[in-house]
């Protein structure tokens, strides 16, 4: 069965977006709205992957009729589907539907092997306590009243209703959005600014569900270029993000890239084939905030030698680890990067520091934009881009650009956006060094590295930009990191007060 008729062929967006949203809400009240990613988006992609290898058998028979063979189905299948690994196999099924679900998951991940390895995630279908058949049968009956092969939906249509589903697990998801989510007007205007070529490599070292690789290939055809030449890699320690990751990439149209699970810093798996690491024409991350335990032991004798100045960054605070990792995997001479951070890896003393003065004197650092506050699920830290280049223009060279882009935003109930407008005025400044607005919304100004060494290396903004903005994002970042601390103090003396009380004391 299917919502659009032969006549209409197409379902309209809003509509495969609205029937996607009821599928998820099927979920509500055994399953926490911010799981419904983990069961939601297998199987959707389970439907997709059975429907239009239905579709591409229909076209292969109507090719070549009896004399269809194995091999020839080959070439018009993306992806190998079992026998009885198909989705009226599961629909059909009345009793033990997770269990079947589960096995038929795992059998067309082992079907192809090397491009839907762990694509599925790790959840037990088979768990009736955690997810109850009911709930799974309204699932599966939700998604049966679509199909999704190409003549019913286009491969634009859903990528981008996968983006609405993100958007909407974000909001529901709070805080945790922001393991796998950064809002997509941030992701716009760094990839902007990175401004992506036919051709080049692109990699996202943390992620996530792969906007920041969606968001450059949608750039480049834009431009007029050939996404199809980019090489795009990831990297994601999350089991069901990284999942995430391929589905939205497949889902987008997409075959040719590496995405890859495990820890960026202990074991970086995007290798050369001599076993140095991969570097990239253009990198792009949002990166999470001052990760504890992130591995500073091993960064001390790191084989890959990506600490930077020599200097390995606190243990418990990751960001600098994120950057040297990053500015280490710049190609020579295209390389570029431009990496989400708190305001707080501007100015935080200590190592940090020493690490932030190599970073200057080595002419890597181009340009620090301040954005506007509460642009993110995760933190309301104000935060800003680091923008990198492995070589700087003759104008930039031995300067720092700073941009405070804090008042460029539109206000929101729960979280600010950022308007094509904004983004188009804050790419501007970055690329010309003026504010094409002239409104005075944006501060800007080309530092020397001579006034940077005299400030101590110090780059909190509203050293070289004087703005009332700029002072009320310095506060405010103090604000929310001294209460963030204080709920960090607070949930560990409740868990030692659980572990004496068990210890007897």
């Amino acid at each position: 069965m299917t919502l659009a008729s032969t006549e209409s062929h197409y379902l309209t967006q809003r509509q495969l977006e609205n029937t996607l949203w009821a599928a998820a809400n099927a979920l509500r009240g055994p399953v926490d709205p911010g799981d419904f990613k983990s069961y939601v988006f297998p199987v959707m992609f389970f439907k997709w992957i059975s429907d239009t290898w239905d579709h591409n058998h229909a076209e292969a028979f109507a090719d070549f009729g009896d004399d269809l063979t194995d091999e020839i189905e080959a070439t018009y299948q993306p992806f190998v589907v079992p026998e009885d690994g198909h989705w009226d196999d599961v629909f059909e099924t009345t009793l033990n539907i997770g269990s079947k679900l589960g096995k038929t998951l795992l059998r067309i991940q082992e079907a192809n092997p090397g491009k839907l390895d762990g694509v599925f995630g790790d959840v037990n279908w088979a768990n009736k306590e955690r997810l109850p058949e009911s709930a799974l049968a309204d699932l599966l009956d939700a998604f049966d009243k679509l199909t999704l092969d190409p003549t019913h939906i286009s491969g634009d249509m859903l990528g981008a209703a996968y983006e609405y589903l993100l958007r909407e697990f974000a909001e529901a998801s709070g805080k945790k959005a922001g393991e796998f989510f950064t809002p997509r007007h941030v992701v716009h205007l760094l990839v902007k600014i990175l401004d992506p070529q036919p051709g080049d490599s692109v990699c996202d070292p943390a992620c996530g569900s792969a906007g920041m690789l969606v968001e450059t290939v949608n750039a480049v055809n834009a431009g007029g270029g050939d996404a199809r030449t980019l090489s795009l890699y990831g990297q994601e320690y999350n089991l069901t993000t990284a999942a995430m990751a391929k589905m939205n990439l497949y889902l987008h149209g997409l075959e040719d890239f590496q995405i890859v699970r495990g820890d960026t810093f202990r074991e970086p798996k995007l290798l050369e084939k001599d076993g140095s690491l991969r570097t990239y024409s253009a990198i792009a991350a949002n990166p999470p905030f001052s990760l504890q335990n992130w591995g500073a032991d091993f960064w001390a004798r790191d084989p890959y030698a990506r600490a930077i100045g020599g200097e390995v960054p606190p243990a418990k605070n990751g960001d600098y680890a994120w950057i040297q990792h990053i500015v280490s995997t710049m190609a020579d001479d295209v390389g570029r990067a431009g990496i989400v951070m708190p305001h707080g890896v501007l100015f935080r003393g200590g190592k940090e520091a020493v690490i932030r003065e190599q970073l200057v004197r080595s002419n890597l650092l181009e340009a620090i934009i301040s954005l506007p506050n509460n642009l993110f699920y995760s933190t309301s830290i104000p935060v800003c881009l680091l923008i990198f280049r492995k070589k700087k223009s003759v104008e930039r060279f031995d300067h720092v650009l700073f941009v405070d882009a804090t008042k460029r935003f539109v206000a929101g109930k729960n979280q600010n956006t950022m308007s094509n407008d904004d983004i188009e005025v804050i790419h501007e400044a970055y690329r010309d060094g003026v504010d094409s607005d002239g409104d005075g919304g944006l501060g800007l100004r080309l530092v020397p590295l001579d006034e940077i060494a005299e400030n101590g290396f110090d780059l909190n903004i509203g050293r070289y930009i004087k703005g009332e903005a700029v002072a009320e994002a310095n506060v405010g970042e103090a604000m929310v990191l001294m209460r963030e601390a204080q709920e960090r103090l607070m949930t560990a003396q409740t868990e030692l007060d659980v572990k004496l009380l068990a210890a007897g004391f």
